[in-house]
């Protein structure tokens, strides 16, 4: 099978329903990596370990459980339910240097993203990220 990421298979909302929580997670945390690894990129350059290191400031899951109080209020009731599925889901690890809400508010975070992503929606996902990250400038959220 050829992969082309601008041709990524968009699936319909009755479609995307029914992917596993966990698995719009794993696909929305790869969608804010890149958008995490292009903004420090195109902010600042830098070396490899000062870009990794602002990086991680926008996908830790403080940085998007601190994303998403700013988000919440904007998300649609579709959207929310999304968030709810991801948040609720039930994973097989647990947070080691995290309080567990915060991990599964970042999780419901991913899980909306993932979500949008197979939906093709990602003016939605840009316009939700950069409210949520507005003024985040790659340093750690505590």
């Amino acid at each position: 099978m050829k992969f082309e990421f601008d041709k990524v298979p968009c699936l319909t909302k009755d479609e995307a329903e029914r992917v596993d929580n966990l698995t719009l997670a794993y696909l929305g945390d790869a969608v804010t990596e890149l958008m995490a690894r292009c903004l420090t990129f195109s902010q600042s350059g830098g070396s490899n370990g000062d870009l990794h290191r602002k990086t991680v400031g926008y996908v830790s899951a403080n940085a998007q459980s601190a994303a998403l109080a700013k988000i919440l209020p904007l998300l649609t009731e579709e959207e929310t339910a999304v968030y709810k599925r991801g948040r609720n889901v039930k994973t097989h690890s647990s947070p080691k240097h995290t309080d567990p809400t915060v991990y599964h508010r970042a999780t419901g975070l991913e899980a909306l993203f993932g979500y949008l992503f197979i939906t093709g929606q990602n003016g939605r996902i840009n316009e939700l990220f950069s409210v949520g990250f507005e003024g985040n400038d790659g340093s750690e959220v505590k």
